[in-house]
């Protein structure tokens, strides 16, 4: 067997077979973009949008626990084996689609395609950081993540275009028997990273790759930067799903076109997947912090001006900004995820983070279904558009950057910036990040 390396260079073929598996994992998901909405309305007549909306609540919800135990098998079956579990689970959601005569196929579907992307993306995500160390988190989140959402804008539009030609069945679900059928194909030549993460385990400064242990709730709310990172990905997928759900309806009751409608669905999640080649690097040199406030203020902001237009040409720019906004914070907390959790307990914490994450789905199709079914899609939009600018504040009051990672010690002549300590549990000692910066200043004099 050959000796594992770390970095992206040195596993550039394995990593390279992962990025194009994950392209396949998020055209699962770009499947249902465009036309399952205008499918729930047009062949199974419903008319509530809370009701039309339960196949996202349902994909959140499964996909969310699909996240957790994804994180916490990742160590004992194998990352790989995840993997082709994930996509054995997920061959079989484009023919029950095809051949759905009731909507309850189609939620069937939805807990099917929920297991597929959480087993299969989480394995990919956490294969991607095995591979590169820890240097390189923000690049290989930034491919990870625009392959996937590249994937999912490329098959909204085709979906699109498929259903405005041919009709919404069954010619866009030829699509994703292909798109299955190659991501099985595919995992089968990856390769398990155990040996990477016993590489980088024992290149570890002493200490670091343990640390004080994190508690399901320290990641979910407690740590400051691991709790202020889950809420902003609890939100960002609760805008998500609002978008996946009602967009399409809000834009067909201005008139657009599928193809449209198509355009609109497929903007969004592209600018989401190119502006990820920028920003996963971003991520790996400028705070955290500050990238993942800027990324939610950013979409609370477009949502919000979505209430006060009609135009065709502005929603297209409108969803370039929300796929800019979503992109400046997705990679940011994978890569913040990995930074911030120990080593030991790097795989747990993604699945927690990516559970609560996902949940994100499910709130948010319950949330705008039921605003929507009462008060109007305006009312839906709205809300959620604020909750996305509430979640902005929760990062800039809650949490801090890190200290440079090339700092040395004070001996040395240069300024030594020691991290500060977080209440984990009620097992240490909070130093305020006033006095940490206070110490910082009388060192740095």
């Amino acid at each position: 067997m050959t000796t594992p390396r770390l970095g992206l260079r040195e596993n550039w073929h394995q990593f390279s077979l992962l990025v194009l598996v994950n392209a396949f994992v998020g055209g699962m998901v770009g499947l249902e973009r465009t036309i399952l909405p205008r499918l729930a309305e047009q062949e199974f007549h419903l008319v509530a949008r809370s009701a039309i909306l339960s196949f996202i609540v349902v994909f959140g919800l499964t996909k969310a626990v699909a996240n957790y135990y994804a994180g916490a098998w990742a160590n004992t079956v194998g990352r790989r084996n995840l993997l082709v579990i994930g996509w054995l689970i997920g061959l079989p959601v484009p023919l029950l689609l095809l051949w759905a005569p009731s909507w309850g196929w189609v939620i069937f579907a939805n807990v099917l395609l929920g297991l597929n992307q959480g087993l299969a993306w989480s394995s990919t995500v956490v294969m991607k950081i095995d591979l590169v160390g820890p240097k390189q988190r923000g690049l290989a989140m930034g491919l990870n993540e625009s392959a996937g959402y590249l994937a999912v804008a490329a098959t909204a539009f085709a979906s699109g275009w498929l259903a405005t030609e041919y009709g919404l069945r069954p010619y866009p679900f030829y699509l994703g028997i292909v798109l299955a059928v190659l991501g099985l194909l595919s995992s089968l030549l990856v390769r398990d990273t155990r040996h990477h993460v016993a590489l980088e385990a024992a290149q570890a400064p002493a200490g670091s790759s343990a640390g004080p242990p994190l508690s399901f709730w320290d990641v979910t709310w407690r740590h400051p930067n691991l709790g202020s990172v889950t809420q902003a990905g609890l939100v960002n997928n609760l805008n998500d799903g609002m978008v996946w759900g009602l967009l399409p309806l809000l834009l067909a009751s201005k008139g657009f076109t599928l193809t449209q409608i198509g355009t609109v669905a497929a903007v969004y999640p592209a600018v989401w997947g190119l502006g990820q080649l920028v920003t996963g690097p971003l991520a790996d040199r400028l705070c955290k912090k500050d990238l993942l406030f800027w990324g939610m203020l950013l979409q609370g902001a477009v949502l919000l001006t979505m209430l006060f237009t009609s135009s065709y040409p502005v929603f297209v720019l409108l969803a370039g900004l929300l796929g800019a906004g979503t992109a400046l914070v997705y990679p940011t907390f994978l890569a913040a995820i990995a930074e911030y959790a120990p080593l030991a307990q790097r795989a747990h914490s993604v699945g927690i983070f990516r559970l609560w994450r996902d949940v994100g789905y499910a709130i948010g199709a319950l949330l705008t279904g039921i605003l929507a079914d009462t008060l109007g899609l305006g009312a839906a939009l709205a809300a959620i558009g604020g909750l996305t600018v509430l979640s902005s504040l929760v990062i800039r009051r809650r949490m801090y950057c890190l200290p440079a990672p090339d700092s040395v010690d004070a001996s040395t002549g240069s300024c030594a910036r020691p991290a500060p300590t977080f209440r984990l549990g009620s097992q240490v000692l909070v130093r305020p990040l006033s006095s940490y910066l206070f110490q910082l200043l009388l060192r740095c004099a």
